[in-house]
């Protein structure tokens, strides 16, 4: 009976939707079950109280105080790192945590049975039964993400333009470095999350009720939860309540009743956010002692008075623009998607702009690790839809899908072989990790070196 619901089910697909399935299964081989750098600090958050039983995070950096004082404190680093409250003091979100738990606590209960059983597999959360969940599951939540971001483009356009959309943003910008190379980051995450709020926003934005007004809530709080500047997405909130506002004062007759309908709703939404943030709030509170610490957030200066914004999109350290081009599409179609849709295109331009400004103003706003900027990532919903609204822009130029087909498909390729090229450079060390990039050797590299180094170990991987 459920495999005839399972053929159903796949049957109903479109033809689109099983190429994205055939790519997330083609994709996997390249899955590294690996914990480093802030990942640490992420799966802390659950790998600490799920089998030490606390959150001291005694057992999740061999040396605390070097781990520490490199990703924590810098300048502001003492000797003795131990919080008020006796933890260490592990400033990364809890979201990530939240989003695993379900497939580790399987995991562990799996792990113990084993082990009960005469297996010799370490319960300590650092095995491969609980980094392979952690990274399958980081895998399924960024491909839940682009298969809601893939559902949104198609509202709007043709469903071939939001495939080769979706297809450009997840394999030409550095989503892939995230949810294959790096899984225990928080931007995988953080992509699910920004689909997931946008999607429900915009599917429930002319009919929502009151309970979906709480549970739109409740998914702003878990995606602050994840990571704090996706907030900048409550965007489409405060859009849709100034203009609820706004048409409710002009109104002549009930106006009185309209606010205090609007104000209830609003306060529901609210009620939903503070709901959903509660496990930020409560671990705050656990490890340093207060429900609002911010940590190094706090202790560096931000550039209010001078935002880094040529740097931000165009510098040699990470710049967006310079390193992946194919969001310079994506944000011009967001152009075309206001003639599309006023509302949802103006919301998602706003939404963009000001992340680009929040972004400027950051103390480290290159994001110091990898090829390009790496909080983008969290844009990847709104990539979708800016780069499937220029591609029907475009269609409509040449005149019909299967001429615009020709030419923008090989385009969203070019960019897709670039990006691919510059993360195998990346993770290979044929250019550093952080800081300036010489741009000279990352260009003779991407055409003389990467063919064929990554051929030769494309061939051991799979055939040795």
């Amino acid at each position: 009976m459920k495999t005839n619901f399972i053929l159903r089910l796949w049957r109903s697909r479109s033809s689109y939707e099983k190429a994205l399935f055939f790519l997330f299964f083609l994709s996997l081989p390249f899955l590294h079950a690996v914990v480093n750098g802030d990942g640490i600090g992420y799966y802390a958050y659950v790998r600490s109280p799920l089998v030490d039983h606390n959150f001291s995070f005694s057992s999740d950096w061999q040396d605390p105080t070097e781990e520490l004082e490199k990703i924590f404190m810098r300048d502001h680093f003492v000797d003795n790192p131990v919080t008020k409250t006796g933890h260490l003091p592990n400033f990364y979100s809890v979201g990530p945590a939240i989003l695993w738990s379900p497939f580790l606590i399987v995991t562990h209960l799996a792990v113990l049975g084993l082990a009960h059983s005469g297996w010799q597999i370490a319960t300590d959360g650092h095995s491969w039964p609980y980094l392979g969940a952690m990274a399958g599951a980081t895998a399924l939540y960024g491909f839940a993400g682009l298969c809601l971001s893939f559902a949104m483009a198609r509202r709007f356009v043709d469903e071939r333009w939001a495939f080769w959309a979706t297809v450009g943003a997840w394999f030409g910008t550095l989503v892939p470095l995230y949810m294959y190379l790096l899984p225990a980051w928080s931007h995988t995450h953080s992509v699910f999350v920004t689909s997931l709020f946008f999607w429900y926003w915009l599917r429930t934005r002319c009919t929502r009720t009151s309970g979906q007004w709480l549970i739109l809530g409740l998914l702003s709080g878990l995606m602050i939860d994840v990571y704090q500047l996706d907030a900048v997405f409550l965007v489409a909130v405060v859009y849709e309540a100034l203009s609820a506002y706004a048409e409710a004062y002009f109104t002549r007759s009930g106006r009185a009743e309209m606010l205090a309908k609007e104000l209830r709703l609003h306060a529901l939404f609210a009620l939903g956010t503070i709901i959903g943030l509660l496990p930020t709030l409560v671990t705050r509170q656990i490890v340093f002692g207060s429900p609002f610490a911010a940590g190094p957030y706090t202790l560096s200066q931000w550039k209010w008075s001078s935002p880094a914004f040529a740097q931000v999109l165009f510098s040699t350290n990470h710049g967006l623009f310079l390193f992946t081009p194919i969001v310079v599409l994506a944000f011009a179609g967001l152009f075309y998607l206001r003639c599309l849709d006023q509302t949802v295109g103006s919301i998602c331009l706003l939404t963009a702009i000001i992340f680009c400004c929040l972004i400027a103003c950051y103390p480290w706003w290159h994001g110091a690790v990898g090829f390009g900027n790496r909080f983008f990532v969290s844009l990847t919903p709104i990539f979708v839809l800016g780069l499937s609204s220029l591609f029907a822009w475009a269609s409509r130029l040449w005149q019909g899908a299967r001429a615009a087909s020709l030419r923008l498909v090989p385009i969203t390729l070019l960019f897709v072989i670039w990006n691919i090229g510059l993360m195998y450079q990346w993770q290979t060390h044929l250019m550093p990790r952080y800081g300036i990039i010489d741009w000279q050797e990352l260009v003779y590299n991407q055409f003389r070196v990467v063919p064929i180094q990554a051929l030769h170990d494309l061939s051991q991987r799979f055939f040795q």
